[in-house]
């Protein structure tokens, strides 16, 4: 074959075997997302169990550290979410009485701008957005539905990812030796290497900066005064760990929120939460994550569709540092003086018996 027949037949293939992948994956997606979260919350514990495994067994260590972890998150659970709730749910109550105000200022508007013959139809615009509204407080309460119906099955995914990321925590080491055993040992090392850096910087600094947010944007909108201060920076903050989109789109949502409060408030929270986002992108996200993928934005975006296709939200906060793996291994197999430009993809068993039959012929030579 020619290149280019060899170039078109090796780029269709990978094409298809990538669909097919996907179709594959999309069948399993609940036990790639429970694997996923488990390993991810093995991943992130494992850190102060390769502490303290110098003076303990790894296996105390292992549960010292998970009940550490489980008294932490049942604190901030008992201190931050009732406040949460409560505003919340003062929220919902008191949102007919906002739209009822916002409909008062419309009509003051569209008077002032029959006066001065100005070309806008406030009552078009308004009746287009309650639709809208309404539209997406129906799909709102189908999906709260949706959650107490399946909360059975959500306690159950929850044990899974407990007893998973336990077991994962003690013996992660040698599943994941097991698991990538069959790759050559330089494509296993790079491999491991590369996910080890991307998921430590970008999984670790999604989390801190999005309690940066929350906690920057709570002392704020409490200084502006702005009701339900703490639900907007906690939603903020939630929406931080989507990349790239997460924040702005949750910033967008609370200034129109405080819209039908006040127009001006709602001004202050949009330049206050974007002076404070321009902040955190600026000057504490390079020093936190640095330049993790090197990627660019339209591979990032495509990386965040696929992502939310098949592993949902927990795919999209992983995708990135997924794709920086894959850009780290892609290198290495792209260098023609690395495998398997220089020999074989996987493993080849039947060389390594050769090896320590040769180590053992040698030892026995020695002797």
């Amino acid at each position: 074959m020619s290149p280019i027949q060899k170039f078109l037949t090796t780029w269709s293939l990978a094409l298809v075997a990538g669909w097919l992948t996907l179709k594959a994956l999309s069948y399993v997606g609940g036990l790639i997302s429970i694997l996923l979260t488990a390993a991810l919350v093995a991943f992130l514990l494992n850190y102060p169990v390769s502490a303290l495994k110098t003076v303990l067994p790894r296996s105390i260590a292992a549960a010292l550290v998970y009940i550490s972890s489980a008294l932490v998150v049942t604190l901030l659970f008992v201190t931050l979410l009732p406040p949460v709730f409560n505003q919340a749910a003062q929220l919902v109550t008191n949102f007919p009485s906002l739209l009822e105000q916002s409909q008062e200022k419309l009509a003051s508007f569209q008077a002032w701008s029959d006066e001065r013959s100005l070309p806008i139809d406030v009552e078009l615009l308004t009746s287009q957005f309650l639709e809208r509204i309404q539209s997406i407080v129906g799909s709102t309460a189908k999906t709260g539905v949706n959650v107490v119906l399946g909360t059975f099955d959500w306690f159950v995914d929850f044990i899974f990812i407990l007893v998973i990321s336990f077991y994962m925590l003690i013996d992660g080491e040698r599943l994941w030796n097991l698991f990538t055993g069959i790759l050559n040992p330089i494509i296993q090392t790079e491999l491991t290497a590369a996910l080890q850096r991307n998921l430590r910087q970008f999984v670790t600094g999604q989390l801190l900066l999005g309690a940066f947010m929350a906690i920057t944007l709570a002392c704020a909108f409490w200084l502006l005064n702005v009701p339900f201060f703490l639900l907007f920076a906690v939603f903020i903050g939630l929406m931080e760990l989507i990349p790239f989109i997460g924040a702005t789109l949750g910033i967008g949502a609370v200034a129109i929120i405080v819209l039908f409060i006040n127009v001006w408030l709602a001004l202050k929270v949009l330049v206050v939460a974007v002076v404070i986002q321009q902040v955190k992108d600026n000057l504490i996200a390079p020093k936190l994550m640095g330049n993790l993928t090197g990627l660019s934005p339209v591979l990032i975006f495509v990386a965040l569709l696929l992502g939310a296709r098949v592993g949902g939200l927990l795919g999209v906060i992983l995708a990135i540092p997924l794709t920086g793996a894959a850009k780290s291994l892609a290198e290495v197999l792209a260098d023609p003086m690395l495998p398997p430009q220089t020999g074989s993809f996987f493993r080849n068993p039947l060389q390594r018996r050769k090896t320590v039959e040769l180590q053992e012929n040698a030892a026995i030579s020695q002797r």
